[in-house]
């Protein structure tokens, strides 16, 4: 039984599409026309010899064949990425400077430096982990040359990468009692998040009260944990000893954050460029699985 090569660029316009949601938005990104994407995903199922792609309501949705070309095309784009990187990436030099929301400093972070340290071992990598509001003031004071957040959307620098849901988590020993108010397990004032939980609660007429504070996930994990309170955060890096849903206890839904990636266009830089699109594919794999 003979079998087709298939094209590199083809599998890397379906990821695209995949990614970005139809081939409109993927011939924008690609610099090229709505017809020319569809015709190569005509090309790509005739070479897979099977359907990739379903009506879904108005769009289009993968099927079953569809999901597993999509897991294939990855791996067979990182190989082929990862060794031109590895050839072409070995003699770069430099530093970089990344900064880290807590929210991905247990999944994303350990995954980008992972790849890029192996890409470039000759780049000097510096990390800082803070809240999504300091790390963006860093990045425009020079302080840092990329910056992974969640929210942030409104600043110039950021690109939107996914959006994310924000769920209520607590300890599964944790029972609220209707009687008293709800007591939290929060960040200070400024975080997004608690002013996100807070006024959904308010809008609902239910009453809260701050049972714990924390400047760290750290404390906040441990303090929830302890039975103290319940939070409100996405779903990445929540420890597997916690319990959490977007209705827990019937409390009120939470809005989604975009997850940004800010960068600025007036530094450019071969090793930013590099962390850059390590980052973003980091990011797509991890909300993927």
């Amino acid at each position: 039984m003979s079998f087709r090569a298939l094209d590199l660029d083809t599998l890397r316009t379906f990821v695209v599409a995949h990614d970005c949601g139809g081939f409109g938005e993927a011939a924008s990104r690609l610099g090229r026309t709505p017809s020319a994407v569809s015709l190569q995903m005509k090309r790509l199922q005739e070479s897979v010899g099977a359907p990739l792609f379903r009506k879904d309501g108005r769009g289009v949705a993968l099927t079953d064949a569809g999901d597993i070309t999509l897991r294939y095309a990855r791996r067979m784009l990182e190989l082929n990425d990862e060794l031109l990187h590895t050839i072409q990436g070995a003699s770069l030099t430099g530093s970089v400077r990344l900064g880290c929301a807590q929210d991905f400093a247990e999944t994303v972070l350990p995954v980008v430096l992972a790849k890029f340290s192996k890409l470039y071992p000759l780049v000097v990598i510096e990390v800082r982990i803070d809240g999504n509001a300091a790390l963006v003031e860093a990045l425009e004071k020079d302080q840092l040359d990329i910056a992974l957040t969640l929210g942030q959307a409104e600043r110039p620098t950021a690109q939107v990468l996914k959006e994310i849901e924000l769920v209520w988590i607590a300890s599964p020993d944790f029972q609220p009692r209707d009687d008293q108010p709800l007591p939290m397990v929060l960040f200070g004032p400024q975080c997004a998040f608690r002013q996100e939980a807070i006024g959904r609660l308010e809008q609902a007429g239910r009453s809260w009260r701050i049972a714990a504070i924390s400047p760290s996930l750290a404390g906040l994990w441990a303090s929830a944990l302890g039975g103290l309170g319940i939070t409100a955060r996405s779903s990445l890096g929540v420890p597997k000893n916690l319990t959490f849903d977007a209705r827990l206890f019937g409390l009120p839904s939470l809005k989604s954050f975009p997850i940004t990636l800010h960068t600025c266009a007036d530094r450019p830089s071969e090793s930013v460029d590099r962390l850059r699109a390590i980052v973003v594919d980091a990011v797509t794999t991890t909300l993927d699985q």
